[in-house]
């Protein structure tokens, strides 16, 4: 495995190694010679809290060291050239490199430049989100579920989110059906053709219906050139509510991305509920994570070897 870049080029099995391995990752052992000595480099060019910390915590468990790099600390804030900080970084002999960007397909321009170099997508663009998609999964099977044949509904601004469709990528492959659900400008018509058995609805309370899985989206207002609704008409809509949750199977669950913005996309009713895995999320965020870190290096140690 070279890098990851996306869930849309993997096949199922190197899915389920990466959630079986992280089985193992979810309890605190120590794992810290398994990448000692190994150097990860997080370059994010967008605001991050879960998703770089978790990397951190990551490789820092691994007994790798992490270097965190941040747009507005980095040279490009000076008025270097992507390609040119990626040189640099690639002087220095980093072991991965973990990046996160606003454009669409920059870890995929990173990888062609950096051939020796392994790439982790920590999300592009509106493009993918893999490590979400992975924890997301790992999320719903430690709570007893299957990922072959689920109803999920994904619920929000599907337009212009990376996390929708790298579920959508994931879950499909699994034989999943899945809805996509939101106002018409926020869900493209076109986004049936992401992978077989997807569906777009407009009413939310006929997405949820008998559904497995109610992933939650955040309304990415700094992607959008006017929002699609006012904050308290797009809650009465779209927002998820208790009373959402009698359509729903019983055993169901809730999860969100983050940051969940209460009262807009989620009541607090349900954000605290027993239903709700979002905090499940964020803990298996650091597990999928080292599962990921762990088979890239290793891979790029059988390389260099030969």
């Amino acid at each position: 495995m070279k890098g990851l870049l996306g869930i849309e080029s993997l096949d199922r099995s190197e899915i389920e190694a990466i959630l079986d391995r992280s089985r193992a990752f979810q309890a605190r052992d120590n794992h810290k010679d398994i990448l000692r000595s190994r150097m990860v480099v997080n370059l994010f060019f967008e605001a991050s809290t879960r998703t770089r910390t978790s990397f951190e915590i990551a490789a820092r468990r691994l007994g790798a060291e992490a270097v965190s790099i941040s747009a507005s600390t980095s040279s490009v804030s000076k008025g270097e050239s992507l390609v040119d900080t990626l040189n640099t970084l690639n002087a220095m002999r980093p072991d991965a490199i973990v990046m996160r960007h606003a454009a669409s397909g920059a870890p995929h321009f990173l990888a062609r430049h950096l051939t020796e170099t392994p790439i982790v997508n920590a999300g592009d663009g509106t493009h993918e989100h893999p490590t979400q998609a992975l924890l997301d999964a790992r999320t719903i099977l430690d709570r007893g579920m299957r990922l072959e044949g689920l109803r999920v509904a994904i619920i929000g601004d599907i337009s212009h989110s990376r996390v929708a469709r790298s579920n959508v990528y994931l879950l499909s492959k699994f034989g999943s059906s899945i809805v996509l659900c939101g106002p018409a400008p926020l869900v493209p018509p076109e986004l049936t053709a992401l992978a077989p058995g997807v569906e777009i609805a407009h009413d939310m309370r006929e997405a949820i219906r008998h559904a497995d899985v109610i992933m939650m989206l955040r309304v990415q207002l700094e992607r959008q050139h006017e929002p699609a609704f006012p904050a308290g008409e797009y809650f009465q809509f779209y927002g998820l509510r208790l009373e959402h949750l009698e359509l729903a199977k019983p055993h169901a669950i809730v999860m969100h991305p983050g940051p969940i913005n209460r009262g807009r996309e989620i009541s607090s009713e349900v954000a605290d509920s027993q239903r709700s895995a979002i905090l499940n999320q964020v803990e298996n965020g650091i597990a999928v994570r080292m599962a990921v870190l762990e088979r890239i290096l290793s891979a790029q140690r059988e390389v260099r070897s030969i």
